[in-house]
Formats: C-alpha cells, structure tokens, sequence
C-alpha cells in the first residue's frame, strides 16, 4: 500500500514543496524515515507512535517506510509530522479523500495534539504557488496562515480532529481571513508628546518622507530615545507586500503574535549595545535573521551607539547599502532582506555634556575624542541627515502649547512618498533613499545657483563620493515637500544643514 501527502519545508525564508511518500508492505515490523532528514525529523517516529495510541488508532504491524521527497534537500524541524501521520493514514485506508491539492503542516505531540511551528505564513505561500488550494495547520497558526489568498486554511488541534474531518463526523469550519483594522496601523504614541524640538521635529518628518538614516546627538535627557521612538508613527502606512514581507521574517523567528499575525505596524528594533554581530546580521547552524533582518520595512534604533562593538558596527555597512544581508553556513546560504532605517542616538563624550550651554564637561580631550572616534568615517557617512539635539528649554517644557500630531505630520510625508511613487514607477526603488547613482541626475535636477553652491560646499567640506550622492538625495525630498519639481538653493542648503555635525565633532 503506497500514499503520498504534502507538505512543506523552510530553509530560511526560502520555503518549498515536500512531499511524504508513505509504503506499507509486509515485512518485519519497523517504522523507518528517510529523505535527508535532521535529529528531529527521525524523532518523529516516537511521536507519531504515540500519537497513533493516543487517537486509539493501531499502528500498522507491518513494514512501513517514509520517504521525504526531494531526497536530496535537507529537512529540518518536526514540521512534517503532520504530513506523515496523514500518509500512514491514508496507505492503509483510514482516510480515502483525493489530497492531491491538500498540504499539511505540523508538529505532533505524544498525545496526538498539533502543535504550532515557526515559519508557517512563509510555508503557505509557497502552497499557493505550488498550486495548493487547502493546508492543514496547527490552530494555533491558523490565523497567521489565513492572511495567504486563495488558500482555504483549516485549524487543528489534535490528531482526532483530522479523523473526525475526513470521516465526515466531525468536519472542521475553515478559518475565517485575517482582516487589518486601521487603528491597528499605528501605535499609541505620539510625537506631539516631545516638548519643543522643532529642528529635530523637521529633520525627522525629512527621513521618514525619503527614507533617509539619522544620527542625533546631544546630552542625556534631551528626548533623543522619545523621539526615535516615535519615528514611526509619522512614515506611512505599510503597503499588503511590505506586511507580507516582514510577517516572512518575524514568522520564521516564531514572533508573530497569534491575536495580529500579520505585521501591519512597522518595526521597530532596538537592540542593546552589548549584542554581537552576529545577533545583528543574523547566524547560527540554520541561519536565522537578526536585528537588522527583523527591522524590514521598519527602523533599527541603536541607542548609545558608540557603545556598540566596533565588529558589530562595521558589519552594518554592506545590508545599509545592498539591502540585504547573505548568511553562509555548513547547511547552505540564505539571503535575508533588510530595507530599514538605521536611526542612531549618542551622547558627545563619555560624560555627555560636551559643548553643553550650562553643564561643564568633565571629560578630557583625549577621552571624547576617543569615545567620538568610534565611529569610523564610513559608517558616519552612510548617516544621510545628522541632527544635534539640544536641551530642552524650561519655557518649551512649561508650555501649555500644543505640540503638533503625528498624524498631521504623516500626512504630510505621505504626500511626499506618493511623489515618490509616482516617480518611480516600474522601478524596484521605493523612496528617495534608494535612488541609484545611474539615475541620480535625472530624477535630481539641479538649478544654477542650487549647483553652484553645491560646488561651493563639496570643495570645502572635502565631501567624498557618497556625501555628494546623499546630500542631492535629501535634497530631492526637501523639494519634494515643498511640491518642488526642481532642486532649488534652499533645498540644497537645507540639506547640508543636517550634514555638518561631522564637521562639528569629528574635527573638533
């Protein structure tokens, strides 16, 4: 007797087809899996077994023989648990149904419970491209699974739940879609919290309209954390592709929250100074994402930033300009996305209140140059809008004013995004950012005296190649804010504005 049910594999965020090819022959009695499988795959069979017993089904005394196909591809995790029990099933003739379009996905427990796995959103839409137009899933995925079109998507709790399905006394109801609300799309903070600010404020609105990184400076409490954290609620809402996206990775880590499966609010990660290299780019046997991987979309915040490791630092240098990140193992490679905003906050020196208006720096100049070189000249220059944060003044503090919402803010960057689009349509760039240097001129036109004053700055400031390319960038989304189809003056000075703290710090 031979059956063959679906399933599916994940190596990373790469997910594909695997079929369970179940025989049962006579034979001495034994229970064997092969097809390139991992520890916990062979482990299955223990599981399987007493999941047999629990479901008070009997386990064929017979020679029975999964095979894992492809053999050739490596299998990982107890995912295909699921798919197995239904083949055994199926070969001796518990379940008749025609399941050639049906895939199944799973952990099963000794007592015949389904339990829930990581990666199954990713997994599902590789079922609707292999043709698949009903999964099995544990319940407890389900409403991830559900966000996939086209797929009917069954919950199961317990091996008996299948049993009762096919056998018509008991059929499951499918899962209903998820469906996202609005008010789900932003979280409850708001940068009219922040007390005065304005500068900050405005260069701030400047990198979520074009998706420009950000370094702030200044002395403690001057609201630099309050601020990055609020960053988000003034970018745009994230687009069904982008949700889908970044629901890949958070679902192959096993965060996705089972009450909002999908990402709908854009992430942002903040990750202690004290995390290696490795937990930014992401690693391990089976490489998984890290920081900046989980940040996609969204915006890695790094707090303190001269008290990262200098490894950990430089590391982010290659994904900030390819936007993506490649994770070779013994195992294999995998390529992971990550599109983010880096957001960076430091303090001047080591006790912070260098150049301070009232508080007297009691550092020494070889000790603050030293804490301020940390950050190598490459990594400054990939920070396209720098911004000093100064104290807050007592006057904004007692100000009984209020300050202006996030949602006014927003509005007005997603006229400058929907610019944006436009301009880029039929491209792979999303925002000003991410223009490349073969269209640089043609979607940044320069007047005369805008040029010229460019020209003016490049040749003092001793700009490299890419401070040139970010400066015209930034100033494309000036421009763009202010409705402007061509870079003027103003735009070009607004630009170098928020590009001279390195000249301020660095060659103090």
């Amino acid at each position: 007797m031979f059956a063959k049910i679906n399933s599916l594999g994940l190596f990373g965020l790469n997910a594909f087809a695997v079929q369970a090819e179940t025989e049962v022959s006579r034979g001495t009695p034994c229970f064997d899996i092969v097809g390139l499988g991992d520890t916990a795959v062979k482990e299955s069979r223990e599981r399987i077994r007493a999941a047999f017993r629990s479901a008070e089904l009997k386990f064929p005394l017979a020679r029975v023989i999964v095979n894992l196909a492809p053999a050739d591809t490596k299998k990982t995790g107890s995912v295909h648990d699921l798919a197995i029990f239904v083949s055994i099933l199926k070969a001796t003739g518990e379940i008749t149904d025609d399941l050639d379009r049906t895939a199944f996905i799973g952990e099963v427990s000794l007592n015949g419970d389904v339990r829930p796995v990581n990666g199954v959103l990713p997994m599902v839409l590789c079922a609707q491209r292999e043709g698949f137009d009903t999964v099995f899933v544990p319940a407890e995925n389900a409403y991830e699974a559900s966000v996939a079109e086209g797929v009917t998507v069954y919950g199961v709790e317990n091996v008996r739940e299948i049993l009762g399905h096919f056998s018509r006394e008991a059929v499951l109801i499918p899962r209903k879609k998820y469906e996202v609300l609005p008010e789900e799309w932003f979280d409850t903070v708001d940068l009219a919290d922040v007390k005065g600010q304005q500068t900050v404020k405005k260069a701030m609105e400047y990198a979520a309209a074009g998706g420009h990184n950000l370094l702030m400076i200044g002395p403690p409490g001057s609201g630099k954390s309050m601020l990055a954290k609020r960053l988000s609620t003034i970018m745009p809402a994230m687009t069904f592709r982008e949700s889908v996206e970044t629901t890949n990775i958070h679902s192959v880590c096993g965060i996705v929250s089972r009450e909002e499966p999908l990402v709908v609010k854009r992430p942002f990660r903040s990750p202690h100074h004290t995390i290696s290299a490795a937990g930014l780019s992401g690693g391990g046997s089976v490489p998984r994402p890290g920081e900046i991987s989980l940040a996609h979309n969204g915006i890695l915040f790094l707090d303190e930033l001269p008290e990262f490791s200098r490894q950990a630092l430089e590391i982010l240098r290659q994904p900030l300009e390819d936007k993506q990140v490649t994770i070779s193992r013994a195992s294999g490679t995998v390529t992971y996305p990550c599109s983010f905003m880096l957001v960076a906050a430091m303090n001047p020196c080591p006790c912070g209140y260098f150049g301070h208006p009232t508080r007297k720096c009691i550092c020494g100049q070889k000790q603050a140059r030293a804490y301020i070189n940390k950050i190598s000249g490459p990594l400054l220059d990939r920070f396209d809008i720098q911004v000093e944060v100064a104290p807050v003044e007592y006057s904004h503090l007692s100000s009984k004013t209020k300050e202006e919402s996030s949602a006014a803010i927003r509005e007005r960057v997603q006229r400058a995004r929907e610019i944006q689009q436009e301009r880029f349509k039929g491209t792979d760039i999303i925002c000003n950012a991410g223009i490349t240097s073969d269209i640089l001129h043609e979607v940044c036109p320069v007047t005369e005296s805008a040029n010229e004053l460019l020209k003016g700055v490049f040749e003092k400031m001793g700009l490299s190649a890419r401070a040139y390319d970010r400066i015209l960038k930034v100033s494309r989304t000036v421009a763009d804010m202010d409705g402007s189809e061509v870079i003027d003056r103003p735009h070009i000075a607004k630009a170098v504005q928020f590009r001279s703290l390195d000249r301020k710090y660095w060659n103090e």
